[in-house]
C-alpha cells in the first residue's frame, strides 16, 4: 500500500463493497441496453397490431435512441448537483414509468411517445452507472469495473433479440415492456439499500443554452441519417435539412462551450491526449460495431429464412466469446495498458468480419458461428478497455463529465453507424433487384419468399450482405490508427486520487 494512502494497491482484487455496487448498477444498465434491441424483433408484429407502415413503426426504436442520446448531456451536471445515487434512482423511476405506459399503448403514436419517456430514463442510466462504478473503484481498477459494466453493453444486442422473439411468439408484445417493471423495482430497492450516499458537489449554473443546442443538434443529426433509407437518399429535404440543422447546432455548442464559464460539457477534457485518442477510437468502433450488429440478425432472417427467435439464438456465440474474454481484458488493461489489449481485440474483430465479408447463401453454419465467437472475443477485448483508457488518466472530479462525453460519442456514432449500414445494404439490394432504394429490402423479401425466384434471390441478397460487411470491415480497420496511440503501460494514479475515493469511505 502506498505510503500515506488509504487506497488499495492497483493489483488488489475488487473488494466486496465494489462488487455489490457493481451488481446494483448492472441491473439498471441491463434494462437500458436490452431495450435498445429487444423491440427490433417485435416491429413486424407491431406493424400488424397497429395497422401502420414500417416507415412509421420504426420510430418505436428510433425515438428511443433519439431520447437516449439527447438526455445524456444532462447527466454530468446532474450527477454533481444531486449526487450519482439520486440521479441513478430517478433514472430508474422514469424508465419504469415509460415501460409501464408503453405496455399499455393504444395506438402507434402513443407507443412512440412513451418510448421517448423510456429513452429519457435509459439515457441517464448508463452514464450514472459508469460514474458510480469509477468513483467506487478508483482509477487504478477502472478497467476491471468497466469490464463488469461492459457485460450488459455487449450482451444486450444478443440477449435482446432472443428475449424479444420469445416474448412476442409465446406471450405478448406488451411484455417486452412490462418485463422491465420487476427488474426495475429490484434495481431501485437495491440501489436505495446498497449505493453509498454522496455529498453534493458545488456546481455552477446549469448551461441551459448549451443543452438547447447540443441535445436537439444530436437528435436532428441522428434523425436525418436514420431517415436516409426511407427517403431514398441524402438529397431528400427530410434528410439533409435536419442533418444540416443538427451540425449547425452542434457547432454552435462547441463555440459556446469553449467560451462559457460553466459549459454543459467541458471540452477541455479533450486536451488530455489519452482521452482524445480513446474518443476517436470509440467513434470509429461504435460506427462499425453497431452497424455490424444491425446486419447480422437481418442476414439470418432474410437470407437463411430463420425465425426471429432462431436468429437471436444463432447470435449467442458472440455473447459467449465476449463473456470469456471481457474479465481478462479488464484486468490486463489495468496492468499493462489498454493499448496492448485493444489492438489484439481489433485483430480478432477483423478476422471475424472477414468471414462475413465473403458470406453466401449456403455458408456453413459452423463457419458463421465460429466467426461470431471470434467476433465476440474481439469486442470483449476492445470496447470497455477503450473506455477505461479514456477515464484512467482523469481525476475523480472529471469522471461524471467524461462519462457523459463518452456515452454521447458511443450512442451518436452507433446510431449513425446503424443508419449508414442500412443505407449501404438498401442501395445494394435495390441495385440487385432493380427497384428504388427505399424498396430494396421489401423487394428482396418478396423475391425470397416466392418459390419461383427463391434460389436466385437468396444468392443476390447474400452478395449484398457480403459487400456491406466489407464496409464494416474497413471501418474496424481504421480503428487501428488511433488505437496505436492508446496507453501501453499501467495507468498512473492522479495526484488527487492518492487517497481512497469518498464513496469507499461510507
Amino acid at each position: 500500500m502506498d505510503a500515506g494512502s488509504g487506497a488499495r494497491p492497483a493489483d488488489d482484487k475488487l473488494d466486496r463493497t465494489v462488487l455489490r455496487i457493481a451488481g446494483v448498477v448492472v441491473l439498471g444498465a441491463i434494462m437500458a441496453v436490452l431495450d435498445t434491441t429487444v423491440v427490433n424483433v417485435a416491429l413486424q408484429q407491431l406493424t400488424i397490431e397497429f395497422e401502420t407502415s414500417f416507415a412509421t413503426i420504426q420510430w418505436v426504436a428510433t425515438g428511443y435512441m433519439l431520447a437516449l442520446a439527447s438526455v445524456i448531456p444532462l447527466t454530468g451536471w446532474a450527477a454533481n448537483r444531486f449526487g450519482s445515487k439520486r440521479l441513478y434512482m430517478a433514472a430508474i423511476v422514469l424508465f419504469l414509468i415509460g415501460s409501464m405506459v408503453a405496455g399499455m399503448a393504444w395506438n402507434v403514436e402513443s407507443l412512440i411517445a412513451f418510448r421517448v419517456i423510456q429513452g429519457l430514463g435509459g439515457g441517464m442510466l448508463m452514464p450514472a452507472s459508469m460514474t458510480i462504478l469509477t468513483k467506487a473503484a478508483g482509477p487504478q481498477r477502472v478497467g476491471r469495473v468497466m469490464a463488469v459494466l461492459g457485460v450488459p453493453m455487449l450482451l444486450g444486442p444478443i440477449a435482446g433479440p432472443i428475449l424479444g422473439g420469445w416474448l412476442v411468439d409465446s406471450v405478448s408484445w406488451r411484455w417486452i415492456f412490462y418485463i422491465n417493471v420487476p427488474i426495475g423495482l429490484i434495481a431501485l430497492w437495491t440501489a436505495w439499500r446498497v449505493l453509498p450516499s454522496e455529498e453534493r458537489q458545488p456546481t455552477g449554473r446549469f448551461d441551459f443554452a448549451g443543452l438547447l443546442m447540443l441535445s436537439p443538434g444530436l437528435a436532428l443529426l441522428i434523425y436525418g441519417v436514420s431517415d436516409i433509407p426511407a427517403a431514398g437518399g441524402i438529397s431528400s429535404t427530410s434528410v439533409w435539412l435536419p442533418m444540416l440543422a443538427g451540425i449547425v447546432l452542434i457547432a454552435g455548442f462547441v463555440v459556446r462551450a469553449l467560451n462559457a464559464e460553466n459549459p454543459l460539457i467541458d471540452l477541455r477534457l479533450f486536451r488530455n491526449r489519452t482521452f482524445s485518442v480513446a474518443a476517436v477510437t470509440m467513434t470509429l468502433f461504435a460506427v462499425a460495431f453497431f452497424g455490424a450488429m444491425l446486419l447480422l440478425p437481418t442476414y439470418f432472417l432474410l437470407v437463411r429464412g430463420e425465425t426471429a427467435l432462431q436468429a437471436g439464438l444463432l447470435l449467442a456465440p458472440q455473447g459467449l466469446g465476449a463473456m470469456v474474454v471481457m474479465p481478462i481484458a479488464g484486468r490486463l488493461a489495468d496492468r499493462i495498458g489498454a493499448g496492448k489489449v485493444v489492438l489484439p481485440g481489433l485483430v480478432l474483430i477483423v478476422g471475424g468480419l472477414a468471414v462475413f465479408s465473403q458470406v453466401g447463401a449456403d455458408t456453413p453454419y459452423w463457419a458463421l458461428l465460429s466467426s461470431l465467437f471470434v467476433l465476440g472475443m474481439g469486442m470483449g477485448s476492445s470496447m470497455m478497455p477503450i473506455m477505461s483508457a479514456a477515464l484512467s488518466t482523469l481525476t475523480k472530479d472529471n469522471v461524471a463529465e467524461a462519462s457523459s462525453s463518452l456515452n454521447i460519442i458511443q450512442q451518436t456514432a452507433g446510431a449513425i453507424g446503424a443508419a449508414v449500414m442500412s443505407v449501404i445494404l438498401a442501395g445494394l439490394l435495390a441495385t440487385k433487384f432493380g427497384v428504388p432504394t427505399a424498396q430494396g429490402q421489401l423487394a428482396a423479401t418478396a423475391a425470397v419468399r416466392d418459390p419461383r425466384t427463391h434460389d436466385v434471390a437468396v444468392t443476390l441478397a447474400a452478395d449484398s450482405f457480403a459487400s456491406t460487411f466489407v464496409w464494416s470491415l474497413i471501418l474496424v480497420a481504421l480503428c487501428f490508427i488511433p488505437a496505436l496511440f492508446l496507453p501501453r503501460k499501467r495507468p498512473a494514479m492522479p495526484e488527487d486520487e492518492q487517497t481512497a475515493p469518498p464513496m469507499l469511505a461510507h
